[in-house]
């Protein structure tokens, strides 16, 4: 969908189209239930959490600035703080102290989960970081899949807290580009 066309749907919901709405999920959903549940690794709370992020769209639809970047962007951004509050909750927290602990031998170096290869977010995430560095590949996992501050990037990489940062905006600098490539620009 072009930007320019995703942008219009977004200024009608800001004007409560429901019709528009309807537009906008039925467009980016499936794209965003993916990414939820690349975070979170279950596929049902994706959904739920998915279907949270369009109540959150329609009711600060407003906040969408086209000048600052693309619809999806902004909904992915939206859907990615969703996940990560959620794995941050107490709640979960508390779910997961009950599980017995042979549930997390050997996680510490799991991968992050993506979608099948067949997916088409799985597809754009290949372009997308094809070419980066293997150090901007593990900042970007940290810190937008698996929730890391850059505090704790920097004690769990053992290097200083300015390195970490420096690299996030590079790192994003060249991520951006590579977007730019793939989906060309506007």
């Amino acid at each position: 969908m072009p930007q320019t066309e995703a942008a219009d749907l977004v200024g009608r919901v800001q004007d409560k189209d429901m019709e528009a709405f309807r537009e906008l999920h039925t467009r980016f959903a499936e794209n965003i239930c993916g990414a939820i549940n690349a975070v979170v690794r279950d596929p049902m709370l994706a959904e739920e959490l998915c279907q949270d992020v369009f109540v959150t769209v329609w009711e600060k639809a407003g906040q969408y600035n086209a000048s600052k970047g693309r619809v999806f962007t902004w909904l992915l951004n939206i859907a990615r703080n969703r996940a990560i509050d959620h794995l941050r909750s107490r709640n979960y927290k508390r779910q997961k102290q009950n599980l017995h602990t042979e549930n997390f031998v050997d996680t510490e170096n799991e991968a992050v989960e993506l979608p099948e290869e067949s997916h088409p977010l799985a597809e754009k995430l290949g372009l997308y970081l094809q070419g980066l560095t293997e150090k901007c590949r593990q900042i970007i996992q940290l810190i937008y899949f698996r929730g890391y501050s850059q505090k704790a990037i920097a004690e769990e990489l053992d290097i200083p807290l300015g390195t970490v940062k420096t690299r996030n905006r590079d790192c994003l600098g060249r991520l951006r580009k590579n977007m730019e490539t793939a989906n060309g620009p506007g």
